[in-house]
């Protein structure tokens, strides 16, 4: 059932496939769209009662309007649709907001499952050629360039045409977002306080900078363990749907 749903000064366009069964949230990362799931979707959704959405600007939502946290509106999403507990899927940027959750009312979330994760005040190298090349060409409003940008580091297992969909449907949203979203509390100094069952998967062609990352989240997770995919690249929903879906149905009962 896709639904729209309200958050403060704006829509989230959204999916529930309804169910008796655990609720389980997909949050799609930064460089991508809820899309990103479809594989992966009808793997879970005869299991668990299966909650997509996009996030502010991408996807099927609309632009922000107003300043917003992705924290926020997570909590909207399930408040809405009346969940009082779920197990939460983090994709990239999207384990920020799920981390955030799982950190600010606990009793909220079951499990967390965290791929590729990243989180807001994790310190980023600033030396990292990534990071300058973003900037520059976002502030140039080079589209194309974005998305070589975008093929290069996140698809190193390849540009097909299903990555090209995700990198380019995120370089759209870049666009619409303007300045309105603002950073989820801080979170990676707190993870040591997290004691929900965590899980972490990461693929050992993804951008070595995000790789440390993953790899400090787990070490500060306590009992997180990590599992490498082989062959696959940031793109895990993408790379390893099959994959993905087992350890999701092995750590969230």
């Amino acid at each position: 059932m896709e639904l729209v749903i309200p958050v403060d000064g704006g829509e989230i366009w959204a999916e529930d496939t309804k169910g008796d069964g655990t609720a389980l949230v997909l949050m799609h990362p930064g460089w991508g769209d809820s899309t990103i799931w479809d594989q992966i979707l009808g793997r879970l959704a005869g299991r668990y009662r299966v909650i997509r959405y996009d996030a502010r600007g991408y996807g099927r939502s609309p632009a922000p309007a107003v300043p917003y946290i992705q924290l926020a509106d997570l909590a909207a999403v399930l408040d809405h649709l009346q969940v009082a507990r779920a197990a939460l899927v983090g994709h990239s940027g999207g384990a920020a907001p799920a981390i955030s959750l799982a950190l600010a009312q606990p009793a909220r979330v079951g499990s967390l499952v965290l791929v590729a994760p990243g989180v807001e005040d994790y310190p980023w190298p600033q030396d990292d050629p990534y990071l300058p090349e973003f900037g520059k060409l976002l502030e140039a409003g080079d589209r194309e360039g974005l998305v070589a940008l975008g093929l290069r580091t996140w698809a190193a297992a390849g540009a097909d045409p299903a990555a090209e969909a995700q990198i380019r449907s995120a370089v759209a949203a870049f666009f619409r977002l303007g300045d309105h979203e603002r950073p989820d509390p801080p979170a990676y100094s707190r993870l040591g306080e997290i004691r929900i069952p965590s899980v972490l998967a990461i693929g050992d062609l993804d951008y070595p900078m995000v790789r440390e990352c993953g790899e400090r989240i787990a070490q500060r997770i306590p009992g997180c363990p990590v599992m490498v995919v082989p062959g696959a690249d940031h793109l895990l929903p993408l790379r390893s749907p099959s994959l993905l879906a087992d350890l999701i149905t092995e750590h969230v009962p």
